[in-house]
This record gives C-alpha cells, structure tokens and sequence, in this order.
C-alpha cells in the first residue's frame, strides 16, 4: 500500500520529470509493466545485487525482511548510492536518518553534506503526531508525552483492510434481516452481530481476533516487559529524529488497533517545560508548518474536522481538543489525527529523495 501511494504521489507531483527509473519486483522479474506515462519497463529482479548496485538511488517500501537481506549485501558489493526506506530495519541505525523535513530539516540537509546515504521513513504514529506538533518541539517546550494511539486496519498492510471489510460485511449479513423489521430489539440485532463474530467462518485470520465493533489492545511483538514493539517505537524515534540524546524527551503510552480504514489518531498528554496560555500554544501548533490543520476546541468543529474521515487522503494533520488538564503545572491535552498511509509512511519518502536530488 505504501508502495502504492509513494507512486501515486510522485506522479502527481511530478517527481519523475527529474529521474531516470528503473522498477526492480521481487515476485514479477521479467515481466512488463508500464509507468505513469503508458511507457513500457521490464520488471528487474530485486534481489540481484549487480543490477541493484547500477541505480545512484534505491528507494524500496518492500519491508524489513528485503532491507536486512538486501542491504547489506549491496554495500558488502561496493555500492555507495542512496538507501531510502519505509522498513524500520536500519532506522535505529547510526548511519540513518530518520526522515520527516517538517520536523528535521536541518539535520537533513546537515547528514547529506557529512556523507550519510541512508534515509529510513519513521514509524508513522509518531511521525505524524510530530508534524502536528512541530511547532511546540522546535521551540523546546515539551518534557514529556503520553501517546494513547488509535491506529487504522491499513496500518497493518493491504490484506488486514480486506480482512476488516469482511468482517463488517459478515457483521452487515448476519443483522440485515433483523434491521428490516423496526420492531426487532437493539438488543436481539446486537446478539445477533456477537454470535457473527464468534462463527468459525468470520474472518480473522490476518488480526487473529475480530476487529469491527471492536478494538485490538496490541500492536507489534511482544518485548517481553508489557510493552509492544509499537509502544517502544514512540520514544526512541522521536528522540532521534528530533536530534537529541536518547531519552530527552520521555513518551509513552498504549498503542491500540481499531476500525478505522484508513488514518491514525492520538490522544496525547503533554508535559510543558512551563506553563503557557492556550493561546499561545495554539498558534505554535498552527504555525509549525504548513500540513498543520488546527482545530478549534469545539464541540462542532471537532467532530466535523478532527477524524479519520476528515483527513483520509490528505496531507494536513488536525490538532486540537487543545486544553490545560486539572493534573497539574503544564500539563495539556492534544489530539492529532492524519493518514499514516501519507506523512506516516509514503510523503517522507519522496520528499528525502527530491531533497536528495536538489543538493548534491
């Protein structure tokens, strides 16, 4: 999916009037295919090193597994071209960069100059929930967050949202004759729907459990400390696309799966260095960069602004539900909503390999 929206993206943007491509597959070696312009390619295989190594610049959304195969083996080859990423493989990595340009430009444009080859796209909660909150990062405000993250089926990859769809027509089958009749008790159309769900031929095989009507409490492996790879992912990034040492700015939280198709959300507590009127605060957020839709704390607007329904397909991430807690000195509430499938995963991407392409 992420693959697929990257390609979407370049077109529209006109990304491939400044490249020269080559499409490598690693199940469709051989085969035709044909770009944006109706032009014909053969498709390369993507795990022969030779022909990998003749590209300046790779640009791969085919997941962990192909980067730690792949990798490796082209530099172990000789090949010193750009690595550009949405695996997390090598993101941790000291000679990576984890690249989200709203927030870290500057260390962009500083890791090109000194060399660096390898830009990995971040883990898209995070990502997205620091694009929404540029502007109070960069002016050094925020001592810690608590990140309670909602994030969509397609977060889990292309089959996961088939999966969820069949769930809700499962769902939609089993009720359908109830809600026909206007005397049917809610309760009889809710039992209805739960023994669905529990059927042997309701489909669960890619989350395991049942997803519509429902929430899943984990995402990722198991680190063996109540806390999911997902969970872990928060902080550790964060820090280091930020640019500072580990740990500076603390963040945790529960990530949570739920039936959203498409968009990631969280409900963020923030710890301030000091305290601030609301005001204020908004317009950091507002002015953090051009992809930052501030909501208003209003009943009104965020309901009609502040959801996966209202940014699916766009570039702007909503922030708001904006207030101070009664928990204490510094201490507010921020809710950020934008589709992972874009600033979470695929835009990054592009917008390295175009500030790759301008600078060296």
């Amino acid at each position: 999916m992420v693959g697929s929206v990257l390609l979407k993206r370049m077109r529209e943007e006109n990304d491939f009037a400044h490249i020269a491509p080559t499409y490598f597959s690693t199940s469709a070696a051989g085969q035709r295919t044909r770009d944006h312009r109706g032009r014909e390619h053969t498709l390369r295989d993507a795990h022969a090193i030779e022909q990998l190594a003749e590209m300046d610049i790779i640009v791969t959304c085919q997941g962990g597994s192909y980067t730690k195969a792949i990798y490796p083996a082209l530099r172990a080859a000789g090949w010193n071209g750009y690595w550009i990423d949405a695996a997390s493989a090598k993101r941790m990595d000291s000679d990576s960069v984890i690249a989200l340009d709203p927030v870290n430009r500057v260390h962009i444009d500083a890791a090109i100059a000194s060399g660096v080859k390898n830009f990995i796209g971040g883990n898209c909660s995070i990502t997205l929930s620091l694009v929404g909150l540029a502007g109070l990062l960069q002016a050094g405000l925020v001592d810690w967050m608590s990140m309670m993250t909602y994030q969509a089926a397609s977060g889990a990859g292309a089959t996961h949202v088939t999966e969820l769809l069949g769930q809700m027509t499962a769902l939609s089958d089993h009720t359908r004759a109830a809600l026909a009749d206007p005397a049917t008790p809610t309760i009889d159309v809710l039992d209805r729907a739960r023994f669905a769900a529990a059927s042997d031929d309701y489909p669960i095989t890619r989350f395991g459990v049942p997803l519509a009507g429902s929430i899943i409490t984990w995402i990722d492996s198991d680190l063996g400390n109540g806390i999911s790879r997902e969970e872990w992912k928060g902080e550790v990034e964060a820090n280091k696309i930020l640019g500072l040492a580990p740990g500076t700015i603390r963040v945790d939280g529960l990530c949570v799966r739920v039936a959203a198709l498409q968009s990631h959300s969280a409900a963020i507590t923030l710890k301030l260095k000091e305290d601030r009127d609301v005001e204020s605060l908004e317009k950091l957020i507002g002015n953090g960069n051009e992809w930052v839709d501030f909501v208003p704390n209003t009943r009104e607007e965020s309901i009609r602004r502040l959801s996966p329904a209202a940014v699916s397909g766009s570039l702007k991430v909503a922030v708001g539900r904006l207030r101070k807690m009664n928990l204490g000195d510094g201490i507010y509430s921020v809710l950020t909503t934008g589709d992972q499938l874009l600033w979470g995963a695929a835009e990054p991407l592009r917008r390295v390999l175009g500030i790759i392409l301008s600078t060296t």
